[in-house]
């Protein structure tokens, strides 16, 4: 999905046939407030943002994006109809990736766009299942968020009965319900820490959020509450119905098996003090497996204080 943010709404209609054309799924912004809301929401794959637009500057809306763990990894290209070396160096020190000068060939653009988003998906180490940033950019996020001392919560989340799930429905299927969590835990981050959430996806069923302290406990309840009242929707309407599925085990014996549901384990630099990010994330796993423990969906927050 690509954004186009212009308020000349004949460039808007030129550049969006031309992406349409090309394959692209394609949304509309005409100022800059639209086009930081749309981005915030929609979660584009890139955006094309004009410089000069009512409400917000294009330079403003870049700043902004790269400001919000939500959007920091999307990739912005920068169109404009000015050619000074002082506007393209404004928008690249904004965090634009490219910077296309007015007016611009129609094949250009395409081939701009399609650089930029396999430049992005290979530095950024993007899942392709659910778009979300992958190991590296999880490690780096961490690692830059305590080195300017800033207090974190890392929540480490993964599904319990996924493999039954999949060995009755399979994979495609499985996919779908990974797509879901990731639905549900960017939610939840967005609306539990705004700008500060920052979501994502080691692999498989494995994922960590990132959420100021005083907000962990409040988004994982909120991952909790929206995954249990979605899950059941993704179950034949029967196995949904009994609350469970019927699977053979490695004996070969029936069992059943419970509704998938979710774990986290939360640990936090704010009450103990942790001297890498490596041994926050070992405490996160290490919670996770507490939570784990429990039936149905649950967390384990680190209580922990400095010295126990």
């Amino acid at each position: 999905m690509v954004l186009i943010a212009d308020d000349d709404r004949d460039i808007v209609r030129f550049v969006e046939v031309n992406l349409r054309l090309e394959g692209f799924e394609v949304i509309t912004a005409h100022d800059g407030q639209d086009a930081l809301g749309k981005a915030l929401d929609l979660q584009p794959n890139l955006v094309l943002l004009d410089v000069m637009m009512p409400r917000m500057d294009g330079y403003e809306v870049c700043t902004k994006l790269r400001a919000d763990g939500r959007s920091a990894h999307i990739p912005v290209i920068m169109l404009t109809a000015k050619s000074l070396s002082a506007d393209k160096l404004l928008g690249l020190t904004a965090g634009a990736d490219d910077y296309i000068i007015k007016p611009f060939d129609p094949m250009e653009l395409v081939a701009r766009v399609k650089t930029t988003l396999r430049r992005a998906s290979e530095m950024r180490s993007l899942s392709p299942l659910t778009g979300l940033p992958g190991n590296n950019r999880i490690e780096q996020e961490i690692a830059h968020r305590m080195e300017r001392g800033k207090a974190v919560a890392v929540a480490y989340a993964d599904l319990d009965n996924f493999k039954s799930y999949n060995d009755r429905y399979g994979f495609l299927r499985g996919d779908e319900v990974i797509s879901l969590f990731a639905q549900v835990l960017r939610r939840a981050a967005q609306d539990a820490a705004g700008p500060d959430g920052f979501v994502g996806h080691i692999g498989g069923d494995d994922f960590v959020a990132l959420v100021p302290p005083e907000a962990a406990e409040i988004f994982a309840s909120r991952v909790i509450t929206s995954f249990d009242d979605r899950i059941p929707t993704l179950y034949d309407p029967e196995d949904a119905g009994a609350g469970s599925i019927e699977l053979e085990d490695r004996q070969g014996q029936l069992r059943r098996f419970p509704i998938v549901s979710v774990s986290l384990g939360i640990a936090s630099s704010a009450q103990r003090v942790f001297t890498n990010h490596r041994e926050l994330v070992a405490t996160a796993t290490e919670l996770k497996h507490v939570a784990k423990r429990q039936q149905g969906s649950s967390y384990a927050l680190d209580r922990r204080t400095a010295g126990f």
